[in-house]
């Protein structure tokens, strides 16, 4: 899978001790986006475009050009105002566009009639630190809850997706079936890029890919 999606930095200095190694190793939004919208290319019958749509904060904590372009993905045209919006064609023939945009989703894609939106969250996938498990927490919280803020529409999945920690694992098990009964799909994004989709009828995430 994908060795550079985490960033590791040294922790502040109330934070020191409270990560396993010496630097915790942040998972940004904009890496479970690409990870997400990669996983859909792979594993969606049919799927040749996926759109992902990041704010401005998301692009200065990862670089969806650079990254994309170790995968064989080039920016054919360009779109909005920043310098990595733009549709980028890979090898395969697949599209990634990078939409910085806000409203619509934060990966979204469609095929054979079903619409695919997912809001995602980043956060530290090995701190102990009590402040950042809670943002953990509520980053989940958060994504499952913009998703019900939507109309549940026939024909489209809504997925809520963060990073696979032993707290999202937790939450995401007790949260499943309540989720899965509003149209919500749940699925974590470990450090590689591999996703895990959580069924309401068990706590442990499935592996997906």
């Amino acid at each position: 899978m994908f060795d550079d999606l985490i960033t590791h930095r040294a922790p502040p200095p109330n934070r020191v001790g409270m990560c396993d190694g010496e630097h915790e190793q942040h998972l940004p939004e904009g890496a479970v986006m690409v990870a997400f919208a990669m996983h859909l290319l792979r594993t969606t019958p049919g799927l040749r475009e996926v759109s992902i749509h990041p704010d401005g904060e998301h692009g200065k904590r990862f670089d969806f050009s650079g990254w994309l372009g170790k995968r064989g993905f080039v920016m054919t045209s360009g779109l909005g105002k920043t310098a990595y919006g733009g549709t980028y064609a890979g090898g395969d023939g697949k599209t990634i566009v990078i939409n910085p945009s806000s409203g619509r989703g934060d990966v979204v894609a469609e095929s054979d009639g079903v619409r695919i939106v997912a809001e995602c969250k980043g956060g530290i996938i090995n701190t102990r630190h009590a402040g950042q498990l809670s943002r953990l927490r509520q980053g989940l919280c958060e994504v499952i809850g913009l998703s019900l803020a939507t109309p549940l529409v026939e024909g489209r999945r809504q997925f809520a997706v963060v990073p696979r920690t032993k707290v999202t694992e937790t939450l995401a098990g007790r949260m499943a079936a309540r989720a899965w009964s509003a149209g919500i799909e749940i699925a974590l994004v470990d450090a590689r890029g591999n996703i895990f989709d959580v069924r309401p009828e068990t706590e442990e995430g499935r592996r997906a890919s």
